[in-house]
């Protein structure tokens, strides 16, 4: 109760001295570590409420009690307040935060309005300032869909701009109908300018009167015995026709919005995110965001809003499947609109997404168990101290010695974490043929960045006796107590199912053949060979790229980036003239002449 009664006084004592901005505050405990993260339109009037400790749930009753200390930051605004929340949050990882794992980047279509005739491509990543941007979409195949649409319907140009620049002759998409074919002048600028407008329109969700002009345009094409112009005008109001045709009469009037609804179930929670553009559904993804167990369902949409969109472009609405008790602030920092709805089209969304999410946690908590008893049947097998919480799992690549490299992946009960996944360029072994060489240095150099934070409880080598011992001699100067380490080697006729399993100190045994910890062992050291060989293959071809560009001499890095921009490949480099060279910004005739007797000499 003491501490209780310290954390409301030391709140009420920060009340007095807070600041009215906008901003972001912090809550510390007596060891200076952060609790929690905050952001509020006006900091002094948000900390109030934590002193009225009848009407705070349990587990922020629980994070006042630890409250020692509070640091302030003042923002502009709060756009800026919901920046630096997310930040700190992020670096930070407070203990009283929802923390959401969110590393990936979505697929858009991009516009790039800055070329005389812009194409429309797909992007991912880093942004262009003077590029339009439209998605995002769930997945790869949802981003081509709705590419395909477009082109079907407005024929705008796909191809790079080196390809473009080039051509001497329509290519296979002018004859199937889905390129207007500006490379060789089939369509004058100022046309082609328009189907630009118009597929940011459609894009937008403002296509409303797009079959009516282009009605208008054919009618007329028509009565000026211009039949060619008509019959184009005719197939794209079909295109578009059979676009609409095909919408979900759910989706039918929400133009561009992102559905959010979020779901406790048996000690999990999961969001499940509906992406829905110009009355498409472009996918959905669900998040299971962690510390989010004990707290509401409007808490938790408002903490993966402030994170979500924070590294996201927000659409125009977002709809949530519970009311938000900072709407207000949100809508303001992300200038969009918020909004529940308990009736309509976009509530049955929301119903939908509801129901993904209750799917998405049983799909997880079946994966769960799966995982949970394959490592039960491991520590039993393997006689562990305890059923192993982290597994790491090392294999070597190379060719012929060329390009080694080593490989760790990192298996948990929650399925493989491939944030810790790490490779080990092979820096120090004079002979790359050698593989226990190798083993033994990613091993050591594994080891003198250990922490107890990530320490193994399990280690297993892609190979036989000969890697197991070599790597405890490896070793032999580390702490090896609590680890294991395991080497699998081949079984008879190298059939998958029948391998050895290797433990110092042990006979050499296998498991029951097409047993479920005999899948998950091969599955296991199957993700390390997979994510060994695709990194050597990685450094084998920048390699490859590297030698036929960095040997010229005058070429740096800015010029290499230009050419390479310029032509799209080492190989159209190589195949260039000397004219075509010198057409590359930055490329003098010497320059070019160098880069051309290179690769002709």
């Amino acid at each position: 109760m003491s501490d209780i009664k310290h954390g409301i006084e030391v709140i009420k004592n920060y009340v007095k001295i807070a600041p009215v901005n906008p901003g972001v505050y912090r809550m510390l405990d007596k060891s200076g570590s952060v609790l929690y993260v905050g952001k509020a339109k006006s900091i002094k009037k948000r900390i109030v409420a934590y002193t009225h400790f009848d009407k705070l749930p349990d587990h922020i009753k629980r994070m006042v009690s630890e409250v020692d200390k509070m640091e302030f930051i003042i923002v502009e605004n709060e756009a800026k307040a919901l920046l630096m929340e997310n930040d700190l949050i992020k670096k930070l990882e407070p203990k009283y935060n929802i923390l959401l794992k969110d590393d990936k980047t979505f697929p858009h279509l991009m516009i790039n309005l800055s070329a005389d005739f812009p194409a429309l491509c797909k992007s991912r990543g880093t942004r262009k300032d003077k590029a339009k941007y439209f998605g995002p979409f769930a997945s790869a195949t949802a981003v081509n869909n709705v590419m395909d649409i477009v082109q079907k319907a407005f024929r705008l140009r796909s191809c790079r701009d080196n390809v473009f620049c080039h051509r001497d002759r329509p290519c296979m998409l002018y004859q199937i109908k889905r390129c207007s074919a500006p490379c060789v002048g089939k369509i004058s600028k100022d046309e082609y300018n328009k189907s630009v407008h118009e597929v940011i329109d459609f894009l937008e969700g403002k296509d409303t009167k797009l079959k009516e002009i282009w009605s208008e345009q054919m009618q007329r094409a028509s009565d000026n015995n211009d039949f060619e112009t008509a019959m184009i005008f005719r197939d794209k109001i079909r295109a578009l026709s059979s676009i609409q045709g095909g919408y979900n009469v759910e989706y039918a009037d929400i133009k561009s919005a992102d559905a959010l609804a979020v779901v406790k179930h048996k000690n999990m929670v999961c969001i499940q995110v509906f992406f829905i553009r110009s009355g498409q559904n472009c996918g959905n993804i669900p998040y299971f965001p962690k510390q989010a167990v004990e707290m509401s369902e409007a808490e938790i949409l408002e903490g993966f809003i402030s994170s979500f969109y924070a590294d996201h472009t927000a659409p125009k609405e977002i709809l949530v499947s519970h009311k938000l008790e900072n709407n207000d602030f949100l809508q303001e920092a992300l200038n969009v609109q918020i909004k529940y709805y308990q009736k309509g089209n976009k509530a049955k969304l929301i119903e939908r997404a509801v129901d993904n999410a209750k799917a998405a946690i049983e799909r997880r908590l079946a994966l769960s168990a799966t995982i949970e008893e394959n490592l039960s049947e491991m520590q039993k097998y393997f006689n562990l101290p305890k059923i192993p919480q982290r597994i790491e799992v090392y294999d070597n690549s190379h060719n012929q010695g060329s390009y080694a490299v080593g490989a760790m992946i990192v298996a948990t009960p929650q399925g493989f974490d491939k944030k810790s996944y790490r490779t080990f360029n092979i820096k120090y072994t004079e002979n790359t043929n050698d593989d226990f060489a190798m083993m033994k240095e990613v091993l050591i150099r594994r080891f003198e960045r250990m922490s107890e934070e990530n320490r193994p409880d399990v280690i297993l080598l892609d190979g036989g006796l000969g890697q197991l011992h070599a790597v405890h001699e490896a070793l032999a100067d580390y702490d090896l107590q609590g680890i294991t380490i395991i080497a699998i080697s081949k079984g008879p006729e190298r059939n998958a199912g029948k391998e050895f399993y290797h433990i110092l100190g042990k006979e050499s045994f296998s498991l029951p053949y097409q047993s479920a910890i005999a899948f998950y062992m091969q599955n296991i050291r199957d993700e390390a060979h997979r994510f060994a060989i695709g990194t050597h293959r990685k450094k084998r071809a920048k390699s490859i790229y590297k030698s036929t560009l960095d040997e010229i001499e005058g070429i740096g890095a800015k010029r290499k980036r230009d050419l390479l921009n310029f032509f799209g490949s080492a190989e159209q480099i190589r195949e260039a003239s000397l004219n075509d060279l010198m057409k590359v910004e930055g490329i003098s005739k010497k320059t070019a002449e160098k880069i051309y007797n290179y690769f002709h000499n």
